[in-house]
């Protein structure tokens, strides 16, 4: 019998795109409809071909930190790599050295005592830990909270777990906080989860210790799991805040947590997970399939950066400060309306009016001015009539983006 023979006999005739290459015309899981290519994803695609084309786009739109982790983290990763030993399967809940620096991080910065051994579990980035987070406890059926405008992982992560989306509001007039009233008049009895985030990506706000207390609070009403997700708080901010400082916190709630803005250490991959003892070896079931443990020296040259002192952090953001000046003439000069009390890597602004939504803003200063800003309707229908701009780029970029700009208009 020869091949052609036996493929036909083995798959269907409308399962084969070409006997000669036996590519299989597949269907993708049911869990996936609905579920696009991450924006950005695509997005930068298209910028790239633009680049080809020789229109050398500025990005203003991604918030990948530009600066270099400190010297001492990337010496420590150096020395640490060109060890024998250290190149092997690590433990699934990540190295001693990095749980201990985890815990001593966050009682120096947050006033919050965590026990390394069974309330920090390392992740290789955050982001990871909202899949890891979502698998772990949600069923089919089960409702997630999600904010609007927010990160759109929490809700992409949820829905590929089978959850149904809740959608939560936040609007400038309620400072972008929930609005506890409205969430008390929805049907609450199937949700298992609540993402939060603060400071808020994208619109920048700033969390009160009476905001933490009352999501505890609500959390608790309704048996509820928040997933605070925490890592903003050390850029263009004086107070960094953690949701598990608030009493009872660690009943209801867990934390993300990161390196890649705080350390600008966005391609290592270095995240974690706070919460309590039962949390952390729920969601360590799910992981410990997932992958095998984060290369060790990351591990070691990550717990030199959270040793770091004030002076890096305040370093980073003269940076920052500096930057932001020039995107607010940017944002002027696009006669946009913004708060300028806004932390983390961006700045969220209101489009003006002559606009249907921020899409055919940024549209029109990419495909006019070779500058790419972020529609805010990707974060959720909340943030159509408005753009986010990043920080992540140097001041000589910013000018030549202004520049660029004012030829055009």
């Amino acid at each position: 019998m020869n091949r052609e023979t036996i493929l036909k006999e083995s798959i269907s005739s409308t399962q084969v795109q070409s006997i000669d290459d036996t590519v299989l015309e597949m269907h993708v899981a049911k869990r996936l409809e609905g579920i696009g290519e991450y924006y950005f994803s695509q997005k930068l695609r298209e910028i790239d071909d633009m680049n080809k084309a020789g229109k050398q786009v500025i990005n203003l739109g991604i918030g990948s930190p530009d600066l270099p982790p400190h010297p001492d983290v990337i010496r420590a990763l150096h020395e640490e790599a060109l060890k024998p030993n250290q190149h092997g399967y690590q433990n699934y809940k990540g190295s001693p050295v990095l749980r201990n620096a985890v815990s001593a991080w966050y009682k120096k910065w947050y006033d919050v005592t965590l026990n390394p051994d069974t309330e920090i579990l390392p992740l290789i980035g955050s982001k990871e830990g909202i899949m890891h987070i979502c698998m772990t406890y949600i069923n089919e059926g089960d409702s997630v909270l999600i904010p609007n405008p927010g990160y759109p992982t929490y809700k992409s992560a949820a829905k590929i777990a089978g959850g149904n989306i809740i959608d939560y509001t936040l609007t400038k007039e309620n400072n972008w906080f929930p609005d506890f009233a409205a969430l008390e008049k929805t049907d609450l009895q199937k949700v298992k989860l609540m993402f939060v985030n603060y400071p808020q990506m994208p619109t920048g706000q700033l969390p009160t210790k009476e905001l933490f207390e009352q999501l505890v609070a609500f959390a608790k009403k309704h048996t509820i799991l928040l997933v605070h997700d925490n890592p903003y708080s050390f850029i263009l901010n004086d107070k960094p805040l953690s949701l598990l400082s608030v009493e009872g916190a660690k009943e209801v709630a867990i934390e993300l947590n990161s390196l890649s803005k705080s350390h600008n250490m966005a391609g290592w991959r270095i995240g974690l997970l706070a919460g309590a003892k039962e949390r952390i070896n729920e969601v360590l079931r799910f992981k410990s399939n997932m992958d095998s443990g984060m290369f060790l020296p990351l591990q070691l040259a990550a717990a030199k950066a959270l040793e770091l002192e004030e002076d890096f952090h305040a370093e980073v953001n003269k940076v920052y400060r500096k930057r932001r000046e020039k995107v607010i003439d940017l944002l002027q000069l696009l006669q946009c309306t913004f708060d300028e009390k806004q932390a983390g890597l961006f700045i969220w602004a209101a489009i003006p009016a002559g606009y249907k939504d921020g899409y055919e803003l940024c549209d029109k200063v990419l495909y006019e001015s070779n500058v790419f800003i972020t529609p805010g309707g990707i974060f959720g229908n909340a943030g159509d009539k408005y753009v986010r701009v990043s920080l992540c780029s140097s001041l000589e970029k910013i000018e030549e983006a202004i520049e660029r700009i004012k030829k055009v208009l």
